[in-house]
């Protein structure tokens, strides 16, 4: 008899088991030959190996769903473990349009609630912010929205821009032509660029000024119509620095501002410009702020376990410290 521990992440453990355990019962009534034991946020798991297999893969099925939805009925684990999921996947199919056709004719949609919710605000409003941990989705969907919109020709142009932290923008210390310079920090928005447009198409872009990337301290003194520009990184910007983003603002333009509050890199995390941002301008119309969280996170299955093993080291490491 095999013995497997299940994480749950990405849902609250309540809304996977059901009120008063009902979804739970039905995975384990599914599962006869199976032991099964929840405990908050783990599912300690006894039988064969192949049985476990079949449950993880249906439990991991059902957090994605809920991931994408926000929601886990009933009915939809019944669906999951009876694999008439005709339903499940009619909902996939309409749960967002594709923003654009990728490369190798990859389709490039939202996938997740709030990356549905940044899309539909889009229509909205004319600036927005995409607040949320790495990994999220945010700006892959923001530059997904950017080229739909240069291809659909409601834009002239698409400027990308993050503030160089690491070498402090100071960049004339750095060895190479500008591009060379900036191109470790900007390599990330260049990786999605790279997966909406064809190089060829992309090469020429970027050759006639249709697409920029530049670092922030680039966008002092410009006025930027007819264009959609993203800001990433803002949490490693200053207060002035969020100012004189956001005032460059022009006609026919959209704005989006991306950011992890988590994951400040300035000297001092009180320097950060976009919380103070946030709270200044949460009442003005016309903008929107979206809040992206762990149910956007679309990982390696493995990512969980390797997560849950530091962080069981780390609170055995602190216990035993405790007891010195």
């Amino acid at each position: 008899m095999n013995e497997r521990l299940i994480l749950i992440e990405g849902i609250d453990p309540l809304a996977l088991y059901g009120v008063n355990n009902v979804n739970f019962n039905l995975i384990t009534s599914h599962f006869p030959k199976l032991k099964l034991i929840a405990r908050g946020d783990e599912i300690k798991v006894l039988g064969e190996e192949k049985e476990i297999q079949v449950l993880e893969e249906k439990i991991n099925r059902m957090i994605d769903f809920f991931r994408r939805y926000n929601r886990l009925t009933e009915d939809n684990v019944k669906d999951f473990l009876h694999e008439t999921d005709d339903s499940i996947s009619q909902a996939e199919e309409d749960f967002g349009e594709a923003l654009v056709y990728g490369n190798n004719g990859r389709i490039i949609k939202a996938r997740t609630v709030n990356q549905r919710m940044l899309v539909d605000k889009y229509r909205e409003n004319d600036l927005l912010f995409a607040i949320g941990p790495a990994g999220s989705g945010k700006t892959y969907t923001a530059i997904a929205l950017a080229v739909r919109a240069l291809k659909n020709k409601e834009v002239k142009r698409i400027i990308l821009t993050r503030p160089a932290v690491e070498a402090g923008e100071r960049l004339g210390f750095l060895p190479g032509d500008l591009k060379e310079k900036l191109d470790p920090y900007l390599q990330p928005l260049y990786d999605a660029l790279n997966d909406m447009i064809p190089a060829r198409k992309l090469n020429e872009y970027m050759e006639d000024g249709t697409v920029q990337i530049a670092p922030l301290a680039y966008m002092r003194g410009r006025t930027l119509d007819n264009a959609f520009v993203i800001l990433d990184e803002a949490q490693n910007t200053s207060m002035n620095q969020m100012k004189m983003f956001l005032t460059r603002m022009g006609n026919n333009a959209k704005f989006i501002v991306t950011g992890d509050i988590t994951q400040i890199d300035l000297p001092r995390k009180e320097d950060s410009g976009l919380i103070p941002t946030l709270k200044l301008l949460q009442d003005i119309p016309g903008l929107s702020i979206i809040h992206f969280d762990s149910r956007d996170i679309i990982r390696h299955r493995l990512v969980k376990y390797i997560v849950h093993a530091f962080d069981k080291l780390s609170k055995n490491n602190e216990e035993n410290s405790n007891q010195k």
